[in-house]
């Protein structure tokens, strides 16, 4: 599973899209991934939204947050949520721990990237 949440990043960032993807399991399999990197990193939390959307390239505003939240909502969403949780699996291993640390900052270094400047 780890793999394919690689997988799915990595086609996230060769993409280039300017839109948010109507894959909904590639928004579940992000998700999964994501919670697993607030909890090892304190300055993810609560970044979610914000990364995915940069890792998407598309500005962050009302309206794309909305999209998430409705997608999340929806039962499509919840199955392959679970889908991606039962294929997850257990494997806590030190190799399959570092593997994760790295594509959490990969997944934040890349965020960070595309994210649109703030204006001040």
């Amino acid at each position: 599973m780890r793999t394919s949440i690689t997988l799915a990043l990595l086609g996230l960032l060769a993409s280039g899209a300017h839109a948010l993807p109507s894959d909904l399991k590639v928004l579940a399999q992000f998700d999964l991934g994501y919670a697993k990197c607030e909890a090892r990193f304190p300055h993810m939390r609560g970044q979610r939204d914000k990364a995915y959307l940069a890792l998407w390239k598309v500005k962050p505003d009302a309206q794309r947050h909305a999209e998430l939240a409705s997608a999340r909502k929806s039962n499509k969403y919840r199955k392959e949520r679970e889908l991606a949780q039962k294929a997850m699996g257990a494997d806590n291993s030190p190799e399959m721990e570092e593997k994760l640390n790295q594509q959490c900052q990969a997944t934040w270094a890349e965020a960070q990237r595309n994210a649109p400047a703030h204006k001040q």
